[in-house]
């Protein structure tokens, strides 16, 4: 039985169409930066592997995300769709952001994720390489938050 209480449309079964907006909700998410509305995306005890960080629940998505929010300075997020079946996605991302001393990387990944029926994520499996770059290499310059409509995606951008 569904609790629409604790609904995240879209829902699976994912097609092109609402693999695509699932990922944008995503990144629109992750680009606000709130760790605790971001941790209602997915399920009371989420499981997630993030670089070689294991990760359980949604206090331990919180305190997480806080912490990589705070050092991972203008932080900047384009993800996109991959690949999918039912219920689950893939994405490939790329964000930028600067540390404590200035310096900016470009950090690329690839994520596998897999939902439950009312569309909470209850696994999210990433791998991300971080790159140093100069800041005149940048190429994600919108204002802090969501990435706007008319912003060019990793593919546009040669990511």
């Amino acid at each position: 039985m569904k609790d629409n209480n604790n609904e995240r449309p879209p829902l699976p079964p994912f097609d092109a169409s609402t693999a695509a907006q699932k990922v944008r909700l995503a990144e629109d998410g992750w680009n606000a930066q709130n760790p605790e509305k971001v941790s209602l995306a997915y399920t009371a005890n989420s499981t997630w592997r993030n670089r070689s960080e294991f990760i359980v629940g949604r206090e331990d998505i919180v305190k997480f995300l806080t912490n990589k929010w705070s050092k991972e300075q203008d932080y900047r997020l384009i993800k996109e769709l991959w690949a999918f079946t039912d219920n689950r996605i893939s994405v490939r991302f790329a964000y930028e952001w600067k540390d404590s001393s200035g310096q900016w990387f470009r950090s690329y990944g690839n994520e596998n994720w897999e939902f439950d029926e009312n569309g909470l994520m209850h696994r999210r499996i990433a791998s991300i390489n971080d790159l140093p770059i100069a800041e005149s290499d940048r190429k994600f310059h919108w204002p802090l938050g969501r990435r706007p409509d008319e912003h060019l995606g990793l593919t546009e951008l040669g990511l």
